[in-house]
């Protein structure tokens, strides 16, 4: 019982340091003349590359990093705790592989920010996982993440507007590959 309890407290702390992150930079984007929402995905330009690294940190204003946190705090919660999901891994690698298909494949003179490629990738890594690992508790997990996420996959289809779908379906692809190659 003891080791349950710290898995579950260890999944919390990533969890509240990886939004206490994005948090204090929306609080730094807010105090300072310059937007760092420069430092996003900008497709296909060498400076845009620098994005994949701080694309996830950086969202439009306060409400656009509060619709992102609270499905990335479940999620990432979820991840960190069966060590089965390899969750530091898998988190580093739909960062960057979302990051790089956003880079590839977004609209250009368009800048891309927020975190949910993140989540996105998350949902199709969780999902995918109930597949690969075959055990009732990532079963049960991948049944409830799509009733309760599933509906996003909307967002992957083009539309128009500021949403970037192109991270979207970045994401949900790197999570799927991530899934493919870690747990298959």
């Amino acid at each position: 019982m003891r080791a349950r309890s710290y898995k579950f407290e260890q999944a919390i702390t990533n969890s509240v340091l990886l939004l206490g992150l994005m948090a204090l930079v929306e609080l730094v984007d807010f105090l300072i003349p310059f937007p760092l929402d420069v430092f996003g995905i900008a497709p296909r330009t060498v400076p845009g590359l620098l994005g994949i690294a701080f694309s996830p940190l950086l969202h439009a204003n306060a409400a656009h990093l509060l619709a992102n946190a609270l499905p990335l705090f479940f999620l990432l919660i979820v991840l960190h705790s069966n060590p089965r999901y390899r969750p530091m891994q898998a988190l580093a690698i739909i960062w960057l592989v979302s990051g790089f298909g956003t880079w590839l494949i977004g609209r250009g003179g368009a800048i891309h920010i927020g975190a949910s490629s993140l989540i996105y990738g998350l949902v199709a890594y969780l999902i995918c996982a109930g597949w690969w690992i075959r055990s009732w508790n990532s079963a049960i997990v991948s049944v409830l993440v799509l009733v309760a996420y599933g509906g996003i996959f909307y967002g992957m289809l083009p539309q128009k507007g500021p949403i970037s779908w192109e991270g979207h379906l970045a994401g949900a692809v790197a999570g799927w590959w991530v899934a493919r190659r870690n747990l298959a």
